[in-house]
């Protein structure tokens, strides 16, 4: 292998290295439970997935094969990280709805009625709420000015 190579290699596994340091570090020191899921699922993904790459490409450049088996643990990662940060993350504003985060202000004039989702709390238009069709604005009754034309 050439030095560029291997340089290459060192760089992604010490920067893999600090991803997950920083990941570890963001788990024990801050507040409260969004803040430490939020290290481990973002700094921790980034640098195993730096140190997995790391690992494939010497698999790779040294002529021993691909590596199946990390590249079946990086996708396994990428996979499921992110999932099970949500569930977890989801599971807490149900159990313990006090820690939800406050709602920000609306500056924003609203245009349509809104409504909260009972099962994603998100906020969704009255019309889309409704078991009804969406009305159709061709569908509507015309105006006065429409009324005297032919």
């Amino acid at each position: 292998m050439s030095l560029i190579v291997e340089l290459l290699l060192v760089a992604l596994l010490a920067i893999g290295s600090v991803f997950v340091l920083v990941g570890s570090f963001g788990l024990v020191k801050l507040s409260d439970f969004f803040k430490r899921l939020h290290g481990p699922t973002k700094a921790s993904t980034l640098g195993v997935g730096c140190i997995l790459m790391a690992s494939i490409s010497l698999h790779a450049l040294s002529g021993d094969g691909l590596g199946l088996r990390e590249i079946l643990i990086t996708l396994f990662l990428f996979i499921t990280a992110p999932i099970s940060a949500h569930l977890m993350a989801r599971a807490v504003l149900q159990l313990e709805p006090a820690q939800r985060p406050a709602q920000p202000a609306e500056d924003i004039a609203v245009i349509a009625p809104v409504a909260r989702d009972p099962l994603s709390n998100i906020a969704v238009p009255d019309q889309l709420m409704s078991d009804g069709p969406m009305p159709d604005t061709a569908a509507r009754p015309p105006d006065k000015a429409d009324a005297s034309r032919p």
